[in-house]
């Protein structure tokens, strides 16, 4: 399936992308079992070319999830796996010197995809995980002072385990503001687990994920043009008050020590208008920016060392801003 681009989409462009939208969402369903607003979020991520960082301990199927996102588009999947030993080249790549042609060659790493699974990224040391700056926000890598552009659509899934793990290294702030989204992955419930458990073993030899079942939908072009349907929904300037109001707020807002920057508006913009895309609306509601909002901001505001001991997260501190901020009336 191949859409044309326009900078306004059409009635017809827009039923179709959100028809490929929920396809998208139903076939890495079929793979993924129970955790389906984890799987909205990150086609959220993905409409809004953005890049996501997904959280929980090991054995939630975050790599399940990304192979099956990748069969969908049919697109090259690359996956680093973040260690302590990890150095930036084996991110980024590096030019080699062929004795036998007497000639340099470029080599290039992992992240020259479409979608880049960096596998628990906090166990490897700052230095390594800046590798990825470039990349993720310019969507090149430069080498021997040689700007290289990677494949679009770019997107990082990068996962991570809880800090409070043994072997884990926080992510600079730099690095944690290019995500669009912090995703949070929990234990699914207890039908969700029989159901997985059943499936995974059914006639199966080992543990290997299998996401052979899932159909490949779209190419690497109609992503792109996705996302522009996306980028192009209208969004009143009352909502978009709204989300500067959350933002603001969260700057002033008792238990937080630093909040959200100006990205932390646009991020909300961004994957509002790709929720009401995926919900089957041509515009942002209110509704579409509270849907986001922790994923957007969780991860881009420093709560006060006294509420983190008391054993408060950003998550509740972030709902009771959004209970205060007053949406706009529909």
């Amino acid at each position: 399936m191949t859409m044309e681009t326009h900078p306004v989409p059409t009635e017809e462009q827009f039923n179709q992308a959100h028809a490929l939208t929920r396809r998208l969402r139903e076939e890495i369903g079929k793979a993924m079992i129970g955790q389906q607003t984890v799987i909205d979020q990150v086609l959220i991520g993905l409409l809004s070319a953005g890049h996501v960082l997904i959280e929980g301990v090991p054995g939630l199927g975050k790599t399940l999830l990304v192979r099956a996102l990748a069969r969908c588009f049919n697109g090259q999947f690359s996956r680093i796996q973040f260690t302590p030993d990890l150095m930036p080249t084996d991110v980024t790549g590096h030019v080699m010197y062929d004795i036998n042609n007497a000639q340099f060659n470029l080599r290039k790493g992992p992240v020259f995809t479409y979608l880049l699974l960096a596998d628990e990224i906090n166990r490897a040391p700052a230095k390594t995980q800046s590798a990825l700056l470039e990349v993720m926000q310019e969507g090149q890598v430069t080498l021997e002072g040689k700007a290289l552009d990677v494949p679009r659509p770019f997107m990082t899934l990068a996962t991570q385990n809880p800090l409070e793990q043994e072997g884990t290294y926080p992510l600079p702030e730099a690095q944690l503001d290019r995500f669009l989204l912090k995703i949070l992955i929990d234990y699914p419930d207890e039908s969700q687990e029989q159901h997985l458990v059943s499936q995974v073993t059914h006639g199966a030899v080992g543990d290997s994920l299998d996401v052979s079942q899932i159909t490949p939908l779209v190419k690497p072009d109609s992503i792109l043009s996705l996302q522009q349907i996306s980028a192009h929904l209208q969004v009143d300037k009352q909502v978009v008050d709204y989300a500067v109001r959350i933002v603001r707020a969260s700057r002033d807002w008792q238990g937080i020590n630093v909040g959200a920057g100006p990205r932390g508006g646009i991020a909300l913009i961004r994957a509002a208008r790709a929720a009401a895309l995926l919900a089957g609306r041509d515009f942002v509601s209110p509704d579409d920016i509270k849907a986001v909002a922790l994923p957007a901001l969780r991860h881009r505001i420093m709560l006060a060392p006294e509420l983190e001991l008391e054993g408060h997260d950003a998550d509740h501190v972030l709902e009771a801003l959004l209970n205060k901020v007053d949406a706009p009336r529909q």
